[in-house]
């Protein structure tokens, strides 16, 4: 049985755009070699540490939101142990009302990314109808 789990871990800040990215794509590949589904991901870029870790105050964190065998979690969370540039982790086992939550809270996001394409065209138009009356 596919149990549904996410999990939240953050980099170290000293790592380049392209080092972070390959760091995120070797989780998710190792994810889908064990047989997981990922169901969603977010990057919540560099972001204030609450208190320091490793003499560091930030860090790039990253979500990823899976369905996986519990025996993929071991397997999974020893990569973060190994790997140098995760400086925390932490993986939940969602319950229904999490699940919930998670699928409201991405149609919210994907609400508020496409709600500011409308206002911007909206804006063009009533400067172009402004423009006119000014030449009438």
């Amino acid at each position: 049985m596919l149990n549904h789990y996410e999990t939240v871990f953050i980099m170290t800040p000293v790592l380049s755009d392209e080092q972070m990215k390959e760091t995120v794509k070797k989780f998710e590949d190792t994810l889908l070699e064990k047989g997981a589904e990922i169901v969603h991901q977010e990057n919540w870029g560099l972001r204030q540490l609450a208190y320091p870790i490793a003499k560091k105050t930030s860090g790039f964190y990253h979500l990823i939101e899976f369905k996986a065998e519990p025996s993929v979690v071991k397997e999974y969370e020893l990569q973060y142990r190994r790997d140098e540039r995760v400086m925390r982790y932490l993986t939940v086992l969602m319950d229904k009302h999490a699940i919930a939550y998670s699928e409201k809270r991405r149609n919210l996001r994907k609400e508020k990314e496409a709600a500011p394409a409308v206002v911007e065209e909206a804006p063009a138009a009533a400067e172009t109808e402004t423009v006119n009356e000014v030449n009438e």
